[in-house]
């Protein structure tokens, strides 16, 4: 549902993958959810379940997208939510994915709220793009993506405020100990 009242603008294909490709200074993510159910990883989260060895190349795509960004002075910037003990997608996140983008140069931190209270963050998973660019990320409550909304005149100061206070709460990936 539109947060401003007007009319939905969704974005999907090539529409969506633009704002990763063209974003100029920055984009930063919210990741509140604690399973998410996209179809294009159910087969690599399968894997990970079953004790398989990560694929060599696993998300060599993405990656390369975080390093071409990082290399022209572009910051990629994730805050992710968690409670322990963690999901089985959480792991799976844990264990195959944030460390290769880390590696590859996004700044992924943990914002760990199992033994205390949310610090004022939404609920609503959203990308911030540039500082002025809003993009909510939709589910269900079983984590399955209903679509990915562009906020139509977003009040940026809200999710500036969220992303610090985000920040500000969390830790990097790399000193998280679950």
């Amino acid at each position: 549902m539109p947060v401003d009242g007007s009319s939905p603008v969704l974005l999907d294909g090539d529409a969506w993958q633009a704002y990763f490709r063209d974003f100029k200074r920055s984009a930063f993510r919210l990741e509140v959810h604690q399973t998410y159910t996209m179809p294009a990883e159910a087969e690599t989260v399968r894997a990970f379940l079953a004790g398989t060895e990560k694929p060599e190349g696993f998300n060599e795509a993405w990656h390369r997208t975080i390093t071409d960004h990082a290399a022209a002075g572009r910051t990629m910037t994730r805050a992710k939510v968690v409670r322990r003990p963690l999901t089985p997608y959480s792991q799976y996140l844990f264990e195959w994915c944030i460390p290769g983008n880390v590696a590859a140069g996004e700044d992924y931190r943990i914002v760990d709220v199992t033994d205390r209270p949310n610090p004022g963050l939404p609920e609503q998973d959203f990308w911030l793009f540039d500082e002025t660019t809003v993009v909510h990320l939709n589910y269900r409550s079983d984590g399955t993506q209903i679509n990915r909304e562009l906020v139509q005149n977003p009040d940026v100061g809200k999710y500036l405020a969220w992303r610090d206070l985000a920040l500000e709460s969390a830790i990097p990936f790399s000193a998280y100990r679950t």
